[in-house]
């Protein structure tokens, strides 16, 4: 036999024990386990995954509503509502609230100043309500507290006050949050749902900013305001003086003429108060006349100018003489004692004066 027609023998293996049933199903089992282990963690990984997103939307949702109010703070300088009224959306929408409201201390009471998506009867009720520190109020506790409140159910409050709220309102879950000027509170930013749910921790965090950024836009209305009537008063000031220094410059003029000097007078001074009419009288022996007027109408400059004025209470040039100090009167067709011209130009003449100052 040739090497090639050799066949090679080799030993085969030796074969194991099968396994039984019970084995084989405990190995199943076993597997199943596994199995099912591994689809647990996967969930989780799932859920872990999608909590993460969740709360990254979330995050860049408050970020950009937090930056989107600060352009509006920014923008709206000469115009609080507007940003309280933004305040109160993004906040009623972005924590699921569905209704919000920013109450703001006048004196020793609160009063609420914008509100989002009340029910009109009660948005017509709150707003014509007043909320002192005290405990019977969700504004009213959060000023007395001076921190947020927070209640679950206000239907299960025993010492909540308003049952308009509830009967009314149907709030149910309220969240309230202090505006705190350098630790005192000027406001009160509430954010409500009209279901039982209260509201997570991320939630009471970004209501805490946006009542923040509320106190920033009315510190920055409160400045904006002394800043307008300090710049009005200095304009009013350097009116005057600039107004002083001309009729100086006249009187310097027109030393022997003395009509000229009157006449401006009476102009500046109708000019600088804003007034319909101006005049002034000078004391001829026991009674006055007017020597320079201005006003809208010649005839009743020519009439006026035509009348000669006693001490007495009937004319506030009369009034005057009487006293020798400035007499105001705020409306002179409601006075008593004063009397009507006789003209044409009587106190039921529309354009008749109603307010007089004299000095």
């Amino acid at each position: 036999m040739s090497e090639s027609e050799r066949t090679v023998v080799r030993p085969r293996p030796k074969q194991g024990r099968r396994p039984s049933v019970a084995e084989m199903q405990t190995r199943i089992g076993v597997l199943e386990a596994e199995l099912a282990a591994a689809h647990e963690r996967e969930a989780a990984m799932a859920e872990r995954l999608r909590q993460r997103t969740h709360e990254h939307k979330e995050s860049l949702e408050y970020q950009t509503a937090t930056s989107d109010v600060l352009t509006v703070i920014s923008r709206s300088t000469f115009d609080l509502q507007a940003v309280l009224d933004t305040l109160v959306e993004t906040a009623a929408r972005l924590c699921d609230a569905g209704m919000a409201g920013i109450a703001i201390r006048s004196g020793g009471l609160y009063r609420y100043g914008a509100t989002f998506s009340l029910d009109r009867e009660w948005r017509q009720i709150v707003r014509t309500m007043t909320f002192a520190p005290g405990r019977g109020s969700v504004a009213g506790r959060v000023a007395l507290e001076q921190q947020p409140v927070h209640i679950a159910d206000l239907a299960a409050d025993p010492e909540f006050a308003v049952p308009q709220a509830v009967t009314i309102g149907k709030v149910r879950t309220a969240l309230g949050v202090p505006l705190l000027r350098e630790g005192e509170p000027i406001g009160v930013l509430n954010v409500l749902r009209q279901r039982v749910e209260p509201f997570t921790e991320r939630q009471i965090e970004l209501v805490r900013t946006f009542a923040d950024q509320a106190v920033i836009a009315m510190e920055n209305a409160r400045l904006l305001g002394e800043l307008r009537e300090r710049t009005r008063d200095l304009e009013e000031s350097l009116e005057y003086q600039t107004a002083t220094s001309d009729v100086l410059k006249v009187i310097s003029r027109s030393t022997f003429d003395l009509q000229p000097i009157l006449d401006t007078l009476v102009e500046t001074g109708q000019r600088l108060c804003d007034s319909d009419t101006a005049a002034l009288t000078i004391r001829e022996r026991d009674v006055f006349r007017y020597v320079a007027t201005r006003s809208h109408d010649p005839a009743w400059d020519a009439f006026v100018r035509a009348r000669t004025f006693a001490p007495g209470r009937e004319t506030t040039v009369g009034r005057i003489a009487l006293s020798g100090e400035v007499v105001h009167i705020a409306d002179i067709t409601t006075d008593p004692d004063y009397l009507p011209p006789r003209s044409s130009h009587d106190r039921q003449n529309p354009d008749y004066p109603r307010r007089a100052v004299a000095t």
